[in-house]
């Protein structure tokens, strides 16, 4: 059975690469890839996917804080 370890690290100085905690034994033959990844950006709606909580939605509104009933 094949096993497939993915991860994403950076390159340090002089072009070397490190990774710790492979799942993998000691003296095991591996295969190693190496690509360019993406670079990270900004997205344009930073909210989208995440979970909204209303905490007491049905809550009264105090009627002093309403301009309109002054």
């Amino acid at each position: 059975m094949h096993q497939t370890f993915r991860t994403k690290t950076l390159i340090s100085k002089g072009g070397k690469l490190s990774i710790n905690g492979l799942p993998f034994r000691t003296g095991e033959t591996v295969e190693v890839f190496i690509r360019r990844g993406k670079k990270a950006t900004r997205s344009k709606y930073p909210l989208r996917g995440k979970m909204i909580v209303y905490r007491d939605p049905f809550k009264s509104v105090a009627v002093s804080d309403w301009e309109s009933a002054k």
